[in-house]
């Protein structure tokens, strides 16, 4: 199966998620007397399920050479997680629809270096893929020792083409 990758938009990406960016659509708010500008609640975050708590880590990425051929998606059913790239450097989301795996129904956007994703729970997905370097990703997702991990691995793999960043 072949998939080009599109630009990473928050209505193509509405299906899988948010899109975790600074843009015109983000609330701002104005605090510590006037000297930061917080945007606010930039993406729905489902952590507490079951007993769940937050966890912020750090993970770092190796690309995978190419071209893509990714062989394996996971999900995880009990809770959200987000990604936001450290390293700014473009990088690659391949998603599928929560429910039964179908990998005809994937989906691969190319981020840019400033933009985030949350995944909403059980949306498959490949774990972070960095581009052209080792990356580093700030990720918020779910720990509480319990499985929250479903992996699938994939009888024919997705082959992917790095498409334009431009929309």
């Amino acid at each position: 199966m072949r998939l080009t990758s599109e630009p990473l938009t928050a209505a193509a990406f509405a299906p899988f998620g948010d899109v975790i960016e600074t843009g015109a659509d983000c609330e701002r708010r104005t605090i510590n007397a006037g000297r930061t500008e917080r945007l606010h609640d930039l993406a729905q975050l489902t952590l507490d399920a079951q007993g769940g708590r937050p966890c912020l880590s750090i993970f770092r990425t190796t690309p995978l050479p190419l071209p893509l051929e990714l062989s394996m998606l996971e999900r995880h059913p009990l809770s959200s997680q987000a990604f936001v790239p450290l390293s700014q450097r473009p990088w690659l989301v391949v998603v599928a629809p929560a429910g039964e795996p179908d990998p005809a129904a994937a989906r691969a956007f190319l981020a840019r270096g400033d933009q985030g994703v949350n995944f909403h729970p059980g949306t498959w997905h490949h774990f972070s893929l960095a581009l052209d370097a080792p990356s580093d990703f700030l990720v918020v997702d779910r720990t509480d020792g319990a499985a929250d991990c479903d992996e699938i691995t994939l009888d024919d793999p997705l082959c992917i083409t790095i498409g334009d960043l431009r929309p």
